[in-house]
């Protein structure tokens, strides 16, 4: 397998992850629904679950990570957030592009793993929907 995939994986795990964190927040503090709350924070806790699942040793995925070289670091993100609900949306879909990634390239691993990302991925679109009918 090449580092470069590694890498690809790494990333969309972390940025998913990232995601959700950032919405996990603002649902906790800023709505104070602690049920959605949850709900992200356990589809963040799968989406770790399932990253051993791709039979990668953590250390060959930190040692594919190149944070120091990445091109996309330096790219500005010219979109300013105006509140609390751009951040919400912002970063569900981050969220969502990355499983998609994680969906992608898991079919080199197993088909019953990316399909597991796939239905990770369908589970934010519907909690999206519910969290969004509450701002």
């Amino acid at each position: 397998m090449n580092k470069d995939c590694f890498r690809i994986i790494d990333v969309n795990l972390n940025r998913s992850r990232e995601g959700l964190r950032v919405c996990e927040e603002i649902t906790r503090f800023i709505l104070k629904k602690p049920n959605f709350t949850s709900q992200l924070k356990n589809l963040r806790h799968q989406i770790s679950t399932n990253a051993k699942n791709f039979s990668i040793k953590p250390e060959v995925l930190l040692k594919a990570r190149n944070s120091r070289a990445d091109l996309g670091k330096n790219l500005l993100n010219k979109s300013r957030r105006k509140n609390y609900l751009d951040l919400f949306i912002a970063n569900m879909q981050r969220t969502q592009e990355s499983l998609r990634v994680l969906e992608e390239f898991s079919k080199m691993f197993s088909q019953s793993l990316s399909r597991t990302f796939l239905h990770l991925r369908f589970k934010t679109y519907e909690l999206e929907k519910k969290i969004l009918a509450q701002f």
